[in-house]
Formats: structure tokens, sequence, C-alpha cells
């Protein structure tokens, strides 16, 4: 079983390098760190942090758009792309389920997304380093910002599996996984916003908005990682969410845990029901 997911996986990884997406990632991450890093210099200072820490604060708050997008392009053709090629007759025709053919996909594809942040978010935190403007604790809060990076990204690619596996034409699926990402990652902040300014001090500012901020893991991920920093002097905005919730911000991160496994759950259901 591990020798047929790990060849799905390592086909995955071949498809990244040849049409470049492992490249694009990677440079799409290393130039918006260092972009952050270069405009977090100002406030260090001012603030006493070091730039590694402030960047790390400025990259949770950009990596809810990127990463969810990079992930969803990565996967929204998993399925749909090999039903169009006709391949995914010929795969299953090999002795090879279809859940080990979904967690092959998902591996491959977690391991390019890893690549590309530990390669993107890396280099900005060397230079850093070297130029002495880090510190180990400013490395400490980089890993983790790339350790939850990658959680947050397997949510998405889990989301662009359910989205493959409703449909049967790539571009159906690519116009999907679009509406999708603006709809977690943007509609759903402004929904709440709009919320709390209709109602800044009633029922749902005070027992629902907590818990809605949980239900999607884009924002379950930028909670966690602010929190984390203790950045609230930082960029504001979500990390000052952080110190007023009726619970602990680790719950952040168990709610993603949870998102990615009932949605790699619900992918694996709907995938089982594909006749090629």
């Amino acid at each position: 079983m591990f020798s047929r997911i790990l060849t799905i996986a390592a086909q995955e990884i071949r498809i990244g390098i040849r049409n470049r997406w492992i490249l694009l990632a990677t440079v799409i991450l290393a130039v918006f760190s260092l972009a952050l890093a270069l405009l977090g210099s100002a406030p260090a200072g001012t603030l006493g942090v070091d730039r590694l820490t402030i960047t790390v604060a400025s990259l949770a708050s950009l990596s809810v758009y990127l990463v969810p997008l990079i992930a969803l392009l990565l996967a929204f053709d998993a399925v749909c792309g090999e039903v169009e090629r006709g391949t995914l007759l010929m795969t299953f025709s090999c002795p090879i389920s279809r859940p080990e053919f979904l967690i092959g996909k998902a591996i491959g594809h977690t391991l390019v997304l890893t690549f590309a942040l530990v390669i993107g978010y890396g280099l900005t935190a060397g230079l850093l380093v070297a130029s002495g403007a880090g510190s180990l604790t400013g490395l400490i809060d980089f890993s983790r910002l790339i350790a939850t990076s990658v959680l947050l990204g397997v949510c998405f690619l889990a989301i662009g599996y359910v989205l493959s596996s409703l449909t049967r034409q790539s571009g159906t699926a690519a116009a999907a996984a679009i509406a999708a990402w603006l709809i977690m990652v943007v509609l759903y902040d402004l929904a709440l916003l709009g919320a709390l300014v209709a109602n800044p001090s009633g029922v749902f500012a005070s027992k629902v908005f907590p818990y809605a901020v949980l239900l999607n893991p884009a924002d379950a991920f930028r909670l966690f990682n602010l929190a984390a920093l203790g950045a609230s002097d930082l960029v504001g905005g979500m990390a000052g969410v952080a110190e007023t919730l009726p619970f602990d911000p680790v719950l952040a991160l168990v709610s993603l845990l949870v998102f990615a496994g009932m949605a790699l759950g619900l992918s694996t259901l709907l995938i089982r029901k594909i006749t090629p």
C-alpha cells in the first residue's frame, strides 16, 4: 500500500517540477517575504523587537492569502484533470484503491508546498539572521509559521480535492477554486466585520464571533500565529481579538487539524463515487 501511495506522491512532485509549480510558488513566497522584511525595518527599533519577529507577524497575515491560493491551484484538477486526460481509468486499472490515490496526491502536493514555504520563507529568515536582525526566538516563531502554513495549505488542498471530485472539467474546477478562495479568505471576513460593526456589543460579538473565527481555517491560522507572537502591538486586528477570546488560542490550531481531517475525509468519500 505504502509503495503505491509513494508512487503517486512522487508523480505529483515530478509534475510540480516539470510545470515549474515549485519554482513559481517559491519565488512568490520569497519575493513577498523579502519585501515585508525590508518594510518591517522601520518599526523594529520603535517597538523594541527584532525585524525577524515583525516579519513573522506580517507574514502571518499575508500567508492567509497566498498559501490557500497556491494550495487550491495545486489541487483543483487533481481528480477532474485525470478524468479529462483519460488517465484516471488507467490508474484505477492498476492495483491501487481510490483512497490510496488521493492520499498519494495529498502527500505529493503537501511536499511541494512545504518545499516552497521552507525555501521561500527560509531565504528571508537566513538573510535577516545573517545581517544580525534576527534572534533565536524569531527563528522559533518563523519555524512555527512555516509548520502552521503547511497545515493551512493541507486544509485548502483538501478543499481543492472536494471541488475537483464534484466536477468533471478542469475549467469548472478552477472557477470553483477561485470562488472558494474568495469566499473563505475575503468575503467571510468582510461578513464578520459587517456583523460586528452593525452590533458591536451584542450577542454576535460576544457569543458568535469568537467561534465563527474557528470555523474558517484561514482565520484560525491567523489567530493562532498572532496570538502566539503576542502581536497586538505589531499588527493589531486579529491579534487584538486573540486577547479577548473566551478560549485558549491553541483551540484555533485544533480547529485547523479537525478541518483538514474532515475535508480530506469528505474528498475520500467523493472520489469513491467517481466513475472514470
